[in-house]
């Protein structure tokens, strides 16, 4: 497997990054994951301008010549993998670069960005699609600038990790008594007819597929509210479900136990998946 690191393709076991990078060191970085389908980059744009946003609010400064070539080092990168039919996901990182000595200040004068890249094949949940998942609630202990897409994913990946050691298949994170997102995807619930969302602001990543379900809400009429769904009325929603580049549209049925609406994925999830599917496979 080959990955494209600062200005070169090598094979990934032959890939280095200084143990100076502040990637490392203090997770001083932003990254992108893109959905891949036959060699088609799907939201490709959208995922470009989250990074240049999430650069941006960590004022990593790198050059638009680099950030311009990133589509073609992208497609270079599925070419070589031999991800090019089927479906694929491409990975990619931009650190802040190598700096000594380390220092909590940015390097002054600024060091050369690190940017890695990296393509592997990927499978949809198909099943749990069809099915739908279970998930427990835990406490939303992230910063308040999840809306910047960083490499700082350590609460993510311990209520990850929470939620598989109880069992279940992903976790619904509370902040101040009402759902935010879960680990690694955006949340709707359904009521009447109508989907809810905690809005976009700095406490949820505004994620690319949430912006797509969105889309597919308005050309199908199911009305919107950007209103936070509160803790204590999460079992009164007939419907609940994630969004996100390798979750896709994924039902949730029961949450700590106790079943969601019927605890079976419901028409207007139904609908969602088609409209998405449209999007991403056409």
């Amino acid at each position: 497997m080959q990955v494209y690191l600062n200005g070169a393709y090598v094979n990934s076991e032959d890939a280095k990054v200084s143990v100076g990078d502040r990637g490392f060191v203090f997770g001083d970085g932003v990254y992108e994951v893109t959905r891949v389908v036959n060699g088609k980059f799907f939201r490709e744009n959208e995922h470009l301008a989250r990074l240049r946003e999430g650069l941006a609010g960590l004022k990593i400064h790198v050059k638009d010549s680099v950030l311009e070539q990133i589509p073609e080092i992208s497609r270079e990168l599925i070419k070589r993998n031999h991800h090019t039919e089927g479906e694929a996901a491409v990975y990619l990182q931009v650190t802040r670069g190598s700096a000594w000595p380390r220092t909590h200040t940015f390097p002054d004068p600024p060091v050369k960005p690190t940017v890695y890249l990296s393509s592997s094949p990927f499978t949809p949940h198909t099943r749990l699609h069809q099915t739908g998942v279970d998930a427990i609630t835990v406490s939303d202990i992230r910063w308040t600038r999840c809306n910047l897409k960083t490499v700082n994913l350590l609460p993510n990946t311990l209520a990850k990790q929470q939620a598989k050691d109880a069992g279940v298949n992903s976790a619904i994170m509370i902040r101040d008594g009402v759902v935010t997102e879960s680990p690694n995807a955006n949340i709707f619930g359904v009521k009447n007819g109508a989907l809810y969302t905690f809005p976009a602001t700095n406490y949820i990543l505004n994620g690319i597929t949430r912006q797509a379900v969105l889309e597919v809400a308005e050309d199908l009429e199911i009305p919107v509210y950007f209103n936070p769904i509160r803790l204590d009325e999460l079992f009164d929603i007939d419907e609940l479900f994630f969004s996100g580049t390798t979750t896709d549209i994924q039902p949730v049925t029961v949450i700590d136990g106790k079943p969601i609406g019927s605890s079976q994925p419901g028409p207007i999830v139904k609908s969602i998946q088609k409209g998405y599917n449209k999007l991403l496979y056409t």
